[in-house]
């Protein structure tokens, strides 16, 4: 089959032919209609885990899909052969399978059934950013009337996380590229911070001098660069990148909390149904055709991505 793949440690992402997997115990074998791309893809293209987990290749990337299930292995229950569905490819070892393909093996436990008024490129925008999102907004508990920021607004996270937050009563503050301030006002920020015109702590501040009630940090990956000095005494922040140290956060007077998403069923499934009734919109920056993947993975790694990328695998 058709995949985008690692053919060898430290070798460079090819587009090419890898062997078909098969719907073991408690998987799924899906024919991906679309994958969506997420930062830790290029991660793993790059051994970012390797010394964590071993690692088998050819490594197939991508860790989200939406598809028809062509299989379903022993032990699974509620899925059927022609269901249409999206999910994820949980972090396990050995990692090696992935859903940059024209077949993917999905752990049922990730695999949520597709409403029909969903799409298939919507459903694969969906699992590791939606989820990653609505953990890093409950570990804040954010309460009505509060002021949070959201740090990195414009990417697939940020996107969720900005309108998760304001459909609690919350006012949101959310950092991103100036093009993107229209689309996240949209999604319901209230302002919208520019962080390369001006330091993004000066910034908040100086609307809230006592600093905000909590932080949603899905930007950068330099503790250094959070900016947690925007947060008042007694608040929160989650991270789904960078944490600063326990010494930073005590001078601060935060309390922080890293998120490791985990797309399992429980959490996606709510967010699908929202995006069902309209009330979660999935911001998709755009679709690309399944040969320029790669060049999509190269746009992420980059920090261009104004929104969620997603790879069309089959018509």
């Amino acid at each position: 089959m058709r995949a985008v793949h690692v053919p060898a440690a430290g070798s460079a992402i090819e587009h090419g032919e890898v062997p078909k997997p098969s719907a073991t115990e408690g998987t799924v074998l899906v024919r991906v209609k679309a994958a969506g791309l997420n930062a830790i893809d290029n991660g793993l293209a790059a051994g970012m885990m390797a010394e964590m987990m071993p690692h088998e290749y050819p490594l197939v990337l991508g860790r989200d899909a939406s598809g028809i299930v062509e299989a379903v292995g022993a032990g699974v229950e509620g899925i059927n052969v022609g269901d249409e569905v999206l999910g994820h490819v949980l972090l396990a070892p050995p990692i090696q399978a992935g859903t940059l393909a024209d077949f993917a093996a999905l752990p049922a436990a990730s695999v949520v059934k597709k409403p029909a008024n969903v799409d298939f490129v919507t459903a694969a925008a969906i699992p590791l950013a939606g989820a990653a999102a609505a953990q890093a907004v409950q570990a804040v508990e954010p309460q009505a009337g509060q002021t949070v920021l959201v740090n990195g607004a414009d990417g697939g996270v940020g996107s969720y996380a900005v309108q998760l937050l304001a459909a609690q009563g919350v006012t949101v503050i959310a950092t991103g590229k100036p093009e993107s301030a229209d689309r996240l006002r949209e999604l319901g920020a209230s302002t919208v911070i520019d962080h390369h015109s001006a330091d993004v702590v000066e910034q908040v501040r100086a609307a809230h001098p006592d600093g905000v009630d909590a932080l949603v940090n899905v930007g950068g990956f330099d503790p250094a660069g959070v900016p947690v000095g925007a947060v008042r005494t007694g608040g929160k922040l989650a991270s789904t990148t960078a944490v600063p140290d326990d010494d930073t956060l005590a001078a601060a007077g935060v309390t922080g909390t890293s998120i490791m998403a985990r797309p399992l069923r429980e959490v996606v499934q709510p967010l699908v149904e929202q995006v069902a009734a309209g009330t979660l919109k999935v911001s998709v920056a755009d679709v690309l055709p399944f040969d320029q993947a790669a060049t999509g993975l190269a746009t992420l790694a980059a920090g261009k991505a104004n929104g969620k990328l997603v790879v069309k695998v089959e018509d």
